[in-house]
């Protein structure tokens, strides 16, 4: 019997050192510190399609590095939950339809950040193109969505400037919208647009069950060799 109870005096001694660690472990706090903002060029939000843009955090000093990867919204915007530290915010090659802008001091694209409390940071970057002055109306005699609007050139350098593959109207029964989530669309090939300050799309509404009285649309511009798209802000249009 006291040998018996010899074992489990030491099974208790090896055993609760190890329950005490992991109360420890799970007593850390958890992020509390707000970093959001906008994607945005000349103060004018980026509009990209929903996660499928995204930038990384990177916090130096914890051994193995592994990034935090933070998803930007529809509308440009993008919020994350984090821990008090200094970070460096970078975009991987591609990571979205324009190009980040470079700081003027180092001279790379990466941003330096000391968060010590909640942050508004807008990034700034400069798009290949922007879609502008979009305009949406409907006819309600062939249940279509017209959308008139013009497409600016931003990047001309010829070294890195790409040109317009395609640009599409999307249609869509919710507030997501691009091509994974249209109910109707209709494209343009760039090489088709005879004057990109007057360029025009229409789609027709297919039938919708259940019925509703309300679609989504945007526009959506392919740019030559890059994988991500640029839009247009969304407008739900009634009828």
């Amino acid at each position: 019997m006291g040998n018996v109870r010899k074992t489990l005096d030491l099974i208790l001694v090896s055993v609760l050192p190890l329950f005490l660690l992991s109360c420890k472990k799970d007593n850390y706090s958890a992020p509390n510190i707000h970093l959001k903002g906008n994607i945005v060029y000349n103060g004018e939000n980026i509009n990209v399609s929903y996660n499928d843009v995204t930038f990384q955090l990177w916090e130096p000093g914890w051994g193995k590095l592994t990034p935090i990867n933070v998803t930007v919204n529809q509308d440009g915007s993008y919020s994350a939950l984090l821990f008090k530290g200094k970070y460096k915010l970078v975009f991987p090659p591609g990571a979205g339809p324009f190009i980040p802008e470079k700081d003027k001091n180092s001279g790379n694209d990466t941003i330096y950040i000391d968060l010590q409390t909640d942050m508004n940071l807008d990034i700034n970057v400069t798009p290949y193109y922007l879609i502008k002055n979009s305009q949406f109306s409907f006819t309600s005699t062939d249940s279509t969505v017209h959308a008139k609007f013009k497409i600016q050139k931003i990047i001309s350098d010829s070294l890195i400037s790409q040109g317009v593959e395609s640009v599409t109207l999307y249609i869509s029964k919710t507030n997501w919208v691009d091509g994974r989530t249209s109910i109707a669309s209709s494209t343009i090939s760039g090489s088709s647009i005879v004057d990109t300050n007057n360029v025009s799309l229409s789609v027709r509404i297919p039938s919708m069950v259940p019925v509703q009285h309300y679609v989504f649309a945007r526009i959506g511009l392919k740019i030559t060799n890059i994988g991500k798209m640029i839009f247009s802000p969304i407008e739900e249009i009634d009828f």
